[in-house]
């Protein structure tokens, strides 16, 4: 999937996805074949396979969609583990935290 005509390509180009939010991330571990999704994915940045302890960039990014309701899509009881997420270990703090501050800013 190539970018729109005019989209530039900005960041280190690790990740397909070079936006400034969150992304929805598609993950395979290039070492033990394990796969996961992450809602919490973002440009340039990876998580740490389960089992492997390596760190994995996504294969496949999209942008997340908002939608009108988007508490019926949103399970806010399933735990982010910030401890595999690049994002989180560099911030120091979850990084879903910096993605609502931004808002104010963008």
């Amino acid at each position: 999937m190539g970018r729109k005509q005019g989209q530039q390509k900005h960041g280190k180009g690790l990740t397909p996805y070079q936006g400034h939010g969150r992304a929805f991330g598609y993950f395979q571990c290039p070492t033990c074949d394990r796969t996961w999704m992450s809602g919490n994915s973002w440009a340039d940045m990876g998580q740490e396979c389960q089992h492997c302890k390596i760190n994995v960039y996504p294969y496949k990014q999209r942008p997340l969609e908002k939608s009108k309701d988007d508490s019926s899509k949103i399970d806010k009881t399933k735990h982010h583990p910030e401890h595999l997420c690049e994002k989180c270990k560099r911030l120091g703090h979850y990084c879903r935290d910096s993605d609502r501050s931004r808002a104010y800013f963008d």
